[in-house]
């Protein structure tokens, strides 16, 4: 099975999230910035994060080059100060480009302004790893 993990951060945090996603996998996490490769990607693991309430427009521009043919299967996670998640931000765009998203989605808090400080924490961290976990992906 083809499984990748891309992600965007800003701050950090979800960069962070994204290789403790990829340790439990024994995966490598890479930005958006690596496009993938031409095999098409079983699972892809995506890590974004909200900014101003919305996704940034390097995730947009990313999502943008997914097809079905590319990708089976996408799921989410990330982190957000205010709204509870951009999942359904991110799953609508991915839905407009005909990828399937699953509904399993791994969401918290992330640091903003001194709002939610520390987050994502160590208990996050663990949070992450047991649901990464709990995908029994491989």
């Amino acid at each position: 099975m083809n499984i990748e993990i891309r992600y965007f951060s800003r701050t950090g945090h979800t960069k962070t999230m994204a290789r403790t996603v990829a340790s439990v996998l024994g995966k490598t996490a890479r930005s958006l910035d690596v496009p993938l490769g031409e095999e098409k990607v079983d699972i892809l693991l995506l890590g974004t994060s909200v900014y101003y309430a919305g996704v940034d427009k390097a995730v947009k521009k990313f999502i943008s080059t997914l097809t079905p043919d590319k990708v089976g299967k996408v799921i989410c996670f990330g982190s957000a100060g205010i709204i509870d998640s951009s999942y359904a931000q991110v799953k609508g765009l991915l839905q407009k480009q005909g990828v399937n998203v699953d509904d399993r989605e791994f969401h918290c808090r992330g640091e903003m302004f001194k709002i939610h400080a520390g987050h994502p924490d160590e208990k996050d961290l663990a949070d992450l790893k047991a649901w990464t976990e709990g995908l029994s992906l491989l």
